[in-house]
């Protein structure tokens, strides 16, 4: 079938889902033929084969290899390592420093929108996402769909080597058991440990109220990395547009 043809069912408008793929920075046009001829491309959950398929951008919804492709221009999808200090709002009353600030830096066209992703406190550093997506955003906060975080905490005091399994056990709190996925001992040093934390949980000041409870207040906090989307060697106040792998990855972590 050449690419002229059409598949039986595919929409006569559109544009023909190569070169979807190819715009979408997927792969080169050819490259993009190859992955439908093989299998790896679906459109609205049905695999396509047919060379010739036409789409409609706005409204479709692609994977290639299982991970969702976005194909909106105007959909957003940023990384800020927030530094300490900085208020979750994307407006402040009292004239704080806060995550508006580093949006409104930004073109109008790529600011448009946006909102920040969950919320770090004033005192925590890091990683902090930032769409103008809604429904990514609402599935990513959601806790039914476990959504790993990743945090370092500098703390207080030696940490026993039994700390690991009580946490992951589950502690409870005034507001309920919580407990993390993963726990490890990153280094020690006189008087105070660093560790690294990683749970699915949103609360408010979950892991400073976590680590307090077992005897470790927190004396400084940095979040690395939401699911597969990690901090890296940006610098404080940085802003950078994910890739679209990690898009990718946000996406089918949450099912879309």
């Amino acid at each position: 079938m050449t690419s002229d043809q059409r598949g039986p069912g595919a929409p006569a408008e559109g544009v023909r889902l190569q070169k979807v793929l190819a715009r979408a920075g997927v792969a080169s046009r050819r490259a993009a033929e190859d992955l439908i001829a093989q299998g790896r491309v679906s459109v609205d959950g049905e695999v396509v084969r047919e060379l010739g398929r036409r789409v409609d951008p706005d409204t479709a919804i692609l994977h290639v290899d299982g991970m969702r492709v976005v194909l909106r221009e105007d959909v957003v999808h940023l990384a800020l390592n927030k530094p300490k200090g900085v208020h979750s709002t994307m407006s402040d009353e009292a004239g704080r420093p806060c995550v508006g600030d580093y949006v409104r830096q930004l073109k109008s066209s790529a600011s448009t929108g946006l909102f920040h992703v969950g919320r770090l406190d004033a005192d925590t550093e890091g990683l902090l996402l930032l769409t103008n997506d809604g429904e990514l955003a609402h599935r990513l906060m959601h806790p039914s769909f476990g959504v790993l975080k990743t945090y370092l905490a500098e703390v207080d005091g030696t940490v026993s080597r039994g700390l690991g399994k009580q946490l992951r056990a589950g502690i409870e709190l005034e507001d309920g058991p919580v407990r993390v996925d993963a726990f490890r001992v990153k280094d020690t040093r006189p008087g105070r440990t660093l560790v690294e934390v990683v749970l699915h949980e949103g609360r408010k000041h979950i892991v400073r109220r976590l680590l307090a409870e077992v005897g470790h207040p927190v004396r400084k906090l940095v979040r690395t990395a939401v699911d597969d989307v990690r901090l890296g060697t940006m610098k404080p106040g940085a802003l950078r547009p994910l890739t679209r792998a990690e898009v990718g990855a946000l996406y089918r972590a949450v099912g879309l």
